[in-house]
């Protein structure tokens, strides 16, 4: 069938036919010409259409945003072809207005509607497509080439092994970490994000998550005991860590931390430490002697006997 997006007044319209490009880059080269500048309703949608995506959901805001203006903006008419069944495919797409249909040997198999996705495979490599995807109603479509996603996600990854690692020195209980072990950690780091005023962690609660903040900054409050107050002790920031008793024991928390602003961090859990490096004993006794926490460990021990007492 004739693709009519041609007829279309608009500064992007439907491809010419795939077959005159012949590599990933020339792909990625055509692809620039679609590409354009994204306001905060576009951001929101794609988002909003990927936040369960597993291919996604390891990014934060920000990446996430790095990826979306990578994405070019595709029109196609009613009943015009997206991709031919057996046709190579190099990309995700994320569908924002209109319907499309799949089709195998001309047999409907499923559609999609406005804000869904598919074409995730394309993400990972390079794939024969086994239907045919045709528009149903006028569509409009953001697509992100394969190779461009795998490009971006391998500099995020560097950039956020780098950074990851210039913290993690900067703890003394992992100080004597070698730079493999280094690396292996800052991989496993996972980002998370809390809102003003969220609590990250409670005190007396248990908890095996060993924290470093990126962005932002928390309140540490501490109470002694039940018949003390809780008190204002200090303020967290980029760089400083917490929780790292967790990397030890399950021991309760010695203090609760609360957000102030918008607070990013990355975490490991002991459990998650111990699959990638091994037992934490080991590792941690190298240097146990110098120990430091920004809650001390003897600090630690006081609470938790007063803690202990009053649950017996």
């Amino acid at each position: 069938m004739a693709n009519n997006s041609e007829d279309l007044d608009l500064p992007i319209m439907g491809l010419a036919r795939r077959g005159a490009i012949s590599s990933s880059t020339s792909f990625e080269s055509f692809d620039e010409m679609f590409r354009i500048e994204k306001d905060s309703r576009i951001i929101k949608l794609l988002s909003k259409v990927v936040e369960n995506n597993l291919l996604f959901t390891h990014l934060d805001e920000n990446e996430r945003t790095q990826i979306f203006n990578a994405m070019s903006i595709r029109l196609y008419l009613a009943n015009d072809i997206i991709l031919d069944q057996n046709e190579q495919n190099e990309y995700f797409y994320i569908l924002e207005e209109g319907e499309v249909n799949f089709y195998t040997d001309d047999q409907l198999v499923i559609s999609f509607h406005a804000c869904s996705c598919f074409g995730e495979l394309a993400l990972i490599q390079s794939t024969s497509l086994s239907m045919t995807i045709k528009a149903k109603t006028n569509v409009k479509l953001w697509r992100l080439l394969g190779e461009t996603y795998r490009k971006i996600l391998m500099d995020i990854t560097i950039n956020k092994r780098k950074v990851h690692e210039e913290f993690l020195i900067r703890v003394p209980i992992l100080e004597t970490l070698d730079e493999m072990e280094r690396f292996t950690v800052a991989d496993s780091l996972q980002s998370v994000q809390y809102e003003d005023g969220d609590i990250v962690i409670k005190q007396g609660d248990s908890g095996d998550d060993f924290f470093i903040i990126v962005e932002g900054k928390c309140i540490v409050y501490q109470k002694a005991n039940e018949l003390c107050e809780t008190v204002e002790i200090d303020t967290l920031g980029p760089g400083d860590y917490f929780g790292e008793i967790a990397l030890l024991c399950n021991r309760a928390r010695a203090a609760t931390l609360i957000a102030q602003g918008v607070l990013k961090c990355v975490k490991i859990n002991r459990i998650r430490f111990e699959r990638v490096l091994g037992p934490i004993q080991e590792i941690l006794q190298r240097n146990i002697s110098r120990y430091n926490s920004v809650i001390s460990l003897d600090h630690l021990q006081r609470i938790m006997i007063d803690y202990e007492k009053k649950e017996c």
